[in-house]
């Protein structure tokens, strides 16, 4: 679309297809969509579009799609003709992109039949977008690509050209569903539910033609702040009838309406806790609701107390959400998804993978991820997550002969990066976290490395190998490099309060959100064990809870996380936790700024405003790499005593 940044999908990949002879056969509006994608693309680079007769490729919705499977689909090739079949047309416009992913090699020799089905039913978007602009939030909670694509100036904007481009970009990638509103539901955005339903009509709208489903996040109170009732408490009769007709309501105007997130009990925002009632109560109260439809809730996990008294060394953070839902496992309705954060605490750069995700065997589980890099640099810096996020995926809880996280999880959700921003993101590279998100939410298992070629040969098509190459050499290590300059070990945080961008080692130290390293001139780190700590090591199945009480067995990158260590404490790596700090942050500098050297030679490669953009941005990541690895090691030398080995400047 004119004006508009083509992503993944600028012309250039369409043209394999747009050269050949296509028949598309079947009907209704998703299979329109093929059609006019195909239609457009022949338009361009000379192909042509057949009803009957020899063709090059065949898309077809048929009996011949995987069975039972409506996002499923076949591709084979043989006789000369790419063939791919759905039994719907949702499966056949993933198909259509299958292709495009292929390019050339989709019309190249003969190929086996084989099936392609997602491996999770819903791969969701939480958009963290304010209706109204929040004055501390702003528009865009965590947001840093610039405004909503949805909202502006309190109501759903009037221009929608860039929403269409986004739905087309995102199925291109498999995700299938979006919520179009913060989980912080405020004044503004809980009337989304009742009377400005019509607003979210006229998004879904928008994204209903390339097979994206709409949901929204509501308050737990809205019957109390949009009802005039007296009362939430959800096992009350009038509560129950008040969420019947609101969910009637929205079914009305968006009849493919996918359901609700909520965040109730959390970082004040109300639920069931208010009246005596338990999270299975409210979460099966809004499931209730959304069940003749087929609507889901998504109840969100992130629930702790963020009052508690960093004195009190018992209390711990990471605990608090299996300590609430664990033991509510089969209680939820089979509508009701737990949402649960991949790791404990809070989307850090290294976190262990939240036991909660281990621990409900009889509940439908989310995997919630960030691809909004609120503590990984913030689309500042250049942070690619799909080496962490394929780590967490392939995260097996009950040990070797379990399933897998990504295996298990019904759902695989991120909270969006997306903004106004002309280059979506904010960061042009951070483009590659939100391809990637949706490439491991279709298929857990798939190689991190091979999505992001796919990101580049889209991205970039006909890229010269120096391009490829050097894309490759800021991305492949980008997540490490961050994670060496900024908190070591696993121990997290350190960062600055309220906006989290930039260094302070004591920022959250003394803090009722509870996140501590307890750093003292002795050692530093948290000691989780059951032992003599908080516990929260014995919230995992074996065989990890003896992995992470032993302090001999931990993995050095989190050893901090789950234990009180001496400085001069000895990693398996085979040096010291002082020295690891030290060397880290000076290296994590170093590769900022070779990073920022290869990025400099690709000039003349790509256009120029993307280029010029990165560049601009490699000078703010190298200045705060730099500004992370002075205070990180200035911090620890004055509580330690322990000068750097190789006589290196700490101030």
């Amino acid at each position: 679309m004119n004006g508009i940044d083509p992503g993944w999908l600028p012309p250039e990949v369409f043209r394999p297809l747009g050269t050949r002879r296509v028949l598309v056969r079947g009907s209704g509006p998703l299979v329109d969509t093929v059609r006019r994608e195909v239609s457009d693309a022949c338009a361009r680079f000379g192909g042509q579009i057949v009803h009957d007769g020899p063709r090059d490729l065949l898309l077809e919705t048929a009996d011949g799609g995987p069975a039972g499977e409506e996002e499923g689909f076949t591709v084979v090739r043989e006789d000369g003709t790419t063939t791919v079949t759905a039994s719907t047309g949702h499966g056949l416009l993933h198909g259509l992109f299958e292709v495009v992913r292929l390019g050339e090699a989709a019309f190249s020799g003969a190929f086996p039949r084989e099936a392609r089905r997602p491996a999770t039913a819903l791969r969701m978007l939480d958009h963290w977008d304010n209706v109204a602009v929040h004055p501390v939030m702003g528009q865009v909670e965590r947001g840093y690509a610039g405004g909503s694509l949805f909202w502006r100036d309190g109501r759903a904007r009037e221009d929608f050209a860039r929403v269409r481009a986004y739905a087309r970009l995102l199925a291109a990638c498999g995700i299938n569903a979006v919520c179009v509103n913060n989980v912080n539901v405020h004044e503004a955005e809980a009337r989304l539910l009742t009377d400005r339903i019509g607003d979210v009509a006229a998004i879904a709208a928008e994204l209903r033609p390339y097979g994206i489903r709409t949901h929204l996040a509501v308050t737990f109170a809205a019957p109390v702040v949009l009802g005039g009732l007296s009362t939430a408490d959800p096992l009350r009769q009038e509560v129950r009838e008040w969420w019947a007709g609101a969910v009637r309501g929205v079914y009305a105007v968006i009849p493919d309406f996918g359901g609700f997130v909520v965040k109730a009990d959390s970082e004040g925002r109300p639920g069931p806790f208010a009246y005596g009632r338990g999270h299975a109560d409210g979460a099966n109260l809004l499931a209730g609701a959304l069940a003749p439809y087929g609507g889901t809730v998504h109840w969100r996990a992130f629930v702790y107390d963020h009052r508690q008294d960093w004195r009190d060394r018992g209390t711990d953070r990471a605990r608090a959400a299996y300590d609430h839902f664990a033991p509510l496992d089969g209680e939820f309705a089979d509508n009701a998804v737990l949402q649960v954060k991949h790791g404990p605490m809070d989307f850090q750069v290294r976190e262990p993978v939240s036991p909660v995700l281990g621990a409900l065997t009889r509940t439908r589980t989310a995997v919630e991820v960030q691809a909004t890099q609120e503590y990984t640099g913030q689309q500042r810096h250049v942070c690619w997550l799909g080496p962490m996020w394929s780590e967490v995926l392939r995260f097996r809880p009950r040990g070797e002969d379990g399933p897998s996280v990504g295996g298990s999880a019904r759902d695989l959700v991120a909270v969006s990066n997306v903004g106004d921003d002309p280059f979506w993101t904010g960061h042009p590279l951070a483009q590659a976290n939100l391809y990637t998100f949706g490439r491991l939410a279709w298929r857990p298992d798939a190689d991190p490395y091979r999505v992001l070629d796919e990101w580049i040969g889209l991205t970039f098509p006909s890229a010269p190998r120096r391009l490829a190459d050097g894309l490759h050499a800021v991305l492949d290590g980008s997540w490490r490099t961050y994670e060496k300059y900024t908190a070591p070990l696993g121990v997290g945080f350190m960062v600055q309060p309220g906006h989290h961008y930039g260094p302070n080692v004591d920022g959250y130290e003394y803090s009722p959100w509870g996140t501590y390293h307890f750093a003292d001139r002795d050692g530093v780190g948290v000691d989780r064990s059951a032992a003599t700590g908080t516990g929260y090591a014995a919230q995992y199945a074996a065989p990890w809870a003896e992995v992470y009480e032993s302090v001999a067995r931990c993995p050095d990158e989190l050893l901090l996380f789950f234990h009180h260590v001496p400085y001069g404490h000895v990693l398996r790596s085979g040096k010291t936790v002082i020295q690891h700090i030290y060397d880290t942050h000076f290296e994590g500098v170093e590769e900022a700024e070779e990073a920022r050297r290869v990025w400099a030679g690709l000039a003349g490669l790509m256009a120029p405003a993307r280029h010029r953009r990165v560049a601009e941005l490699f000078e703010e990541q190298v200045r705060g790499a730099r500004e992370w690895r002075d205070q990180i090691n200035s911090y620890f030398f004055r509580k330690s005593g322990v000068p750097d080995e190789r006589g290196r400047t700490v101030y």
